[in-house]
């Protein structure tokens, strides 16, 4: 028997009835027959299984893409926290140091009206250094705690210029020598006849070096050494700053830079810190392209620090000015406005002492009302006052339609380039950080002069 499959072509087909096919080739043809069925059903089936497996996959993966995004949602979440914790910090720390900072101010000022009275003793012009030297510490630990806070959140910015790193030591010396001799400690300095520069910011660099020698003193006993070298190295400075104090732990000198990481206290030790200040040295070695390490034999055994930076050349110096004339001294008029009823005696009281005459005012109102019904050369006010605050009463004052411009002198605990912005802004000819330096504040009174 013949059938025409689909191709056209005649097969013969195995039909059991047929006499003429063999039974054996038919036994065979239902064997391959049956076999190919069953690897199709077999294919079918691990077709199935694969595409079980293959749901399987989808579901698992939908089911990590869900949590995906639920931990990127929470990641996000973290993170504007982290952000909103980060910001809420700073603006403590910012608050905390006016805060902290406002009680200096009567303290420095009453400190140095006791040193110029006529008839003080010996023995209180020595108790006034104590307390002038206590307040710039005060001072000093408020300005690395806030320096910290600002590096973290990317405030600070340098102001580079070659600077000649002899010149930056010696202003650092003129803050940590007292500190130095008041405990009887030895310190040496060794300097290359040639005068080295690196290109750096005058005020952080010396900020640098004070924190450096002033921790080395900090944790030297009382007649302890403390040595500063420094040497040029290929295209480097190389400044070590060592002492024979407590020495570093093995286990604290990894993290000796870190945030608020301090070494070993003694309870005999009266000067403490924060943890702050190497944070801070480091980072700021760091914005100037240079790099800090420490290392020590161990407890007891001292300490070194080593600072390296890049050199640079020192521009032509340029000819020397003759020096200005001296201030006449003349009598100023002076208005005070502040809110804190000691600071505010004890800045009149400076300022008379100093033969100018000086009225008072305690809020912003009363403070603008005074400006603007008299005249007055010269107004130390201010910035933090309730109610109407010193920015507003100097854009009130400069914005009148009287024609007295007296020199404004803001004083403010916030140090910020932004606090200075604004307060420029608004009219201020001068910005002040409290605790303020009489010194300066006189220079500016004298200048209106």
């Amino acid at each position: 028997m013949f059938n025409e499959d689909e191709s056209g072509s005649m097969q013969r087909s195995l039909d059991p009835m047929d006499d003429t096919v063999p039974s054996d080739a038919y036994t065979g043809a239902l064997h391959r027959h049956i076999g190919s069925l069953e690897q199709e059903v077999a294919r079918l089936r691990a077709a199935v299984v694969g595409k079980e497996e293959l749901e399987k996959s989808v579901a698992r993966l939908r089911e990590a893409n869900e949590h995906l995004v639920l931990a990127a949602i929470s990641a996000q979440g973290l993170r504007d926290d982290a952000e909103a914790a980060n910001r809420r910090q700073n603006e403590f720390l910012a608050m905390l140091a006016h805060e902290l900072r406002n009680p200096l101010v009567p303290i420095s000022m009453s400190s140095m009206l006791l040193e110029r009275s006529a008839d003080a003793s010996p023995q209180l012009l020595n108790f006034t250094k104590v307390i002038r030297r206590q307040v710039d510490h005060m001072a000093a630990l408020l300005d690395d705690l806030l320096d910290a806070a600002r590096i973290s959140s990317g405030k600070i910015t340098l102001h580079l210029e070659p600077l000649s790193l002899s010149e930056t030591i010696d202003q650092a010396l003129e803050t940590v020598l007292p500190r130095i001799a008041e405990r009887s400690q030895h310190f040496e300095l060794e300097l290359p006849p040639e005068q080295l520069a690196t290109r750096g910011d005058r005020v952080r660099l010396t900020q640098v070096f004070t924190n450096l020698i002033g921790n080395a003193s900090k944790y030297t006993g009382d007649g302890g050494r403390i040595a500063l070298s420094v040497r040029q190295e290929g295209e480097d400075i190389v400044a070590v700053v060592a002492d024979n104090g407590t020495g570093i732990a093995p286990e604290v000198l990894p993290h000796i830079f870190d945030l608020f990481t301090q070494g070993p206290r003694s309870l005999a030790r009266s000067e403490g810190g924060l943890g702050v200040g190497l944070n801070v040295v480091r980072n700021l070695v760091s914005m100037h392209g240079g790099t800090i390490t420490a290392d020590s034999p161990g407890v007891g055994q001292g300490s070194r620090f080593t600072l390296r930076l890049p050199s640079c050349a020192l521009p032509a110096a340029a000819p020397a000015q003759p020096p200005a004339a001296s201030l006449s001294g003349r009598r100023c008029r002076v208005l005070i406005i502040e809110d804190n009823p000691d600071a505010c005696e004890m800045l009149k009281a400076f300022l008379d002492m100093e033969g100018h005459e000086v009225a008072m005012a305690q809020d912003g109102q009363a403070g603008l009302d005074a400006l603007l019904g008299q005249d007055y050369d010269v107004v130390v006010c201010d910035i933090g006052l309730p109610g109407m605050d010193g920015l507003e009463v100097m854009s009130r004052l400069r914005a009148s339609s009287g024609g007295a411009r007296p020199v404004a002198i803001g004083l403010s605990g916030y140090g910020q380039l932004e606090d200075r912005a604004r307060a420029a802004a608004a009219g201020f000819d001068h910005y002040l950080v409290k605790p303020v330096s009489p010194d300066a504040l006189l220079a500016l009174v004298a200048a209106r002069a």
